[in-house]
């Protein structure tokens, strides 16, 4: 069988480049063979797998893994928090904490940045697109979400979905300021969210164990975030304290070992994606960009409108507005 290799736009390389799917045969033979979907089905997909190998990459035993790791794939050990002799584990090294200034975040009230470093595709219209990975695969928002009155609101809403790759940092963060609400979280399979399976089954993504959160933002109105486990994630982790008002750009939570997933929702009018983001997408191109970076702008009309409904809300004499969480 032919080998379809996985291609992406590198954003500040300006280049096409080939990516090296880490465990490639391993993937491949899971999800492109007859033994392998055998396997899927009675084994990798579920939780007890992953969980068995999240804590052997929890043991001490495993942070010999962590300076080869390293080598192979070129980090910049300058970004790091800690020195990488320090770490207690590979989990430890693997959901890093990086130093501030490694991740500066695009400035401008109106502008949205990306919410973790990885593989990017947007879509404006999650509607009207007809497929992300494959060819007559549509995307569901109702079995996305689990909720059939929250995918109405986010009906004809613009769609980014950040892959990472497990050589990438492993923290995610609010691509908008606001106030953030309570996680939901909908339980799952375990499956892999590498184009290598998601070619065969863009299900996948709504399959998989997620946890939705709302952000209520001043500017983009509801955004919707998701983080979408999978196979060899010991565990997604939230970090921030829900009901508080955050700024753009603070961590939100990490996943431990595992490549996997973010998506982020904006409601219909809300946000106009950075054309380079939209020409590659629609040539199904993932674009290779780092958390903090600015992928899109809200329209100046939405900014006035916001202004608008503060004014009035606050205006003497006046009930302030209810606003939903």
């Amino acid at each position: 069988m032919a080998v379809t290799p996985i291609r992406f736009f590198h954003r500040e390389k300006q280049t096409v480049e080939i990516e090296h799917v880490y465990g490639e045969r391993w993937v491949r033979w899971a999800y492109e063979t007859g033994l392998g979907n055998l396997a899927l089905a009675t084994i990798v997909r579920r939780a007890l797998l992953s969980c068995i190998y999240g804590w052997q990459m929890d043991c001490h035993f495993s942070a010999k893994k962590v300076l080869p790791f390293i080598v192979k794939y070129g980090f910049d050990v300058d970004e790091f928090v800690k020195s990488p002799f320090s770490f207690r584990s590979f989990n430890d090294f693997f959901c890093r904490a990086l130093k501030f200034e490694a991740r500066p975040i695009a400035p401008g009230e109106r502008v949205a940045v990306l919410p973790a470093d990885g593989r990017h595709l947007a879509f404006t219209n999650v509607n009207s697109a007809e497929s992300f990975y494959a060819k007559g695969q549509k995307f569901s928002l109702e079995n996305f979400l689990g909720d059939a009155k929250l995918a109405r609101e986010f009906a004809s809403g613009s769609l980014l979905i950040s892959r990472l790759c497990p050589v990438d940092y492993h923290r995610f963060h609010l691509p908008v300021s606001g106030v953030l609400g309570e996680p939901s979280l909908i339980n799952g399979w375990l499956y892999s969210v590498s184009p290598v399976a998601l070619r065969r089954n863009i299900a996948y993504l709504w399959k998989n164990k997620r946890m939705v959160t709302l952000v209520e933002s001043p500017v983009f109105g509801h955004v919707a975030m998701v983080e979408i486990g999978a196979t060899m994630v010991g565990s997604v982790l939230q970090t921030l304290t829900p009901g508080q008002a955050v700024e753009k750009g603070v961590e939100k939570g990490l996943f431990k070992f595992g490549g996997s997933c973010v998506v982020t929702i904006f409601q219909s009018g809300r946000i106009r994606f950075d054309d380079d983001l939209v020409q590659h997408s629609a040539e199904q191109l993932e674009v290779y960009a780092k958390m903090g970076e600015r992928f899109g702008e809200a329209p100046w009309l939405i900014k006035l409108f916001w202004r608008f409904r503060g004014s009035i809300a606050s205006a003497p004499g006046e009930g302030r507005a209810k606003r939903r969480g």
